[in-house]
């Protein structure tokens, strides 16, 4: 038997308001809030720069458990991102480059954020959605039901990353700038990307290369002429591809062309001598916890 409309549109409703009633607000102090003042002339990233020196190792692991004790440049850091943003107060972010390092930060400031409202936890995916909304995926408790504040707007790590940070920007080396708590992803660098257009670009080569370059996120093996890619190429080919289609049309736009450039020469070279036959294969995501308490 077919369900009426109304009931079809009740149950979306029900499980719209749910879903909202749900989500978990990390919202910051008001006592960090009211320390704040407006910047004169930019935003501020010294409390976040020496958060990252601080809490963070050589290999992108933060120490949440001495975070979680002497939070206080988390949460200032945090209050501040939640009052400015590109958006809120556009005349701090005059360039691409300010804006991007802005989203960038935030979303890495945020990830950490909500891991230590939680903390001790093994993953992300510890962080279920609430219990009636159980047939959502375990880890859109972190990445859709935490709802964090950015320049006065709540929304979610989900959202930000592919409502505003891959619909506003093309370049898709920001994928390895973004750091979502577990050890899958992108390091996450003892320094603030900067929105200084000329220091950004390095940072964000830097980066990519350094991802691409680590053997538990891309190698290529010869004896079966097959190239394993990270899973976050699968989940954003689209953003590689289309990145290549538009800054180099007249060449392939594919995963293989994408990474090539950034891997070291001999290994390069065998892929292009056995191009015709390479198979491409996904890794799994390790979604662990980056804690430097973890092996």
């Amino acid at each position: 038997m077919k369900k009426k409309p109304s009931l079809i549109l009740g149950s979306i409703l029900i499980t719209a308001l749910l879903m909202i009633n749900g989500c978990t607000q990390i919202r910051p102090a008001l006592s960090d809030i009211e320390l704040l003042k407006e910047p004169v002339a930019d935003f501020d990233y010294t409390g976040y720069a020496r958060l990252l020196e601080e809490f963070v190792d050589n290999r992108g692991r933060v120490d949440y458990a001495q975070l979680k004790k002497r939070p206080n440049d988390l949460n200032r850091f945090y209050a501040q991102v939640a009052s400015f943003s590109p958006d809120s107060h556009p005349h701090l972010f005059p360039t691409e480059s300010s804006k991007l390092a802005y989203w960038i930060n935030s979303y890495n400031c945020s990830a950490i954020r909500g891991v230590v409202e939680h903390y001790p936890i093994e993953s992300v995916a510890d962080i279920r959605p609430p219990r009636v909304l159980f047939f959502f995926p375990g880890k859109s408790g972190f990445f859709f039901f935490q709802r964090f504040t950015f320049g006065g707007a709540t929304t979610s790590l989900y959202y930000l990353e592919n409502r505003v940070i891959r619909k506003r920007f093309l370049d898709p080396r920001y994928h390895f700038a973004l750091n979502c708590a577990s050890k899958g992803c992108p390091e996450l660098p003892r320094e603030p990307f900067s929105p200084d257009p000329e220091q950004l670009e390095r940072q964000l080569d830097r980066e990519t290369k350094k991802f691409i370059r680590s053997k538990s996120n891309v190698r290529y093996d010869d004896r079966e002429n097959s190239l394993y890619l990270s899973s976050i190429f699968k989940w954003f080919e689209s953003d590689y591809t289309g990145w290549l289609e538009h800054s180099y049309p007249e060449k392939e736009a594919s995963l293989t062309a994408y990474v090539l450039p950034y891997l070291d020469n001999e290994t390069a070279d065998l892929i292009r001598q056995n191009i015709s036959t390479l198979k491409v294969k996904f890794l799994d995501y390790d979604w662990g916890l980056n804690d430097q308490r973890r092996k």
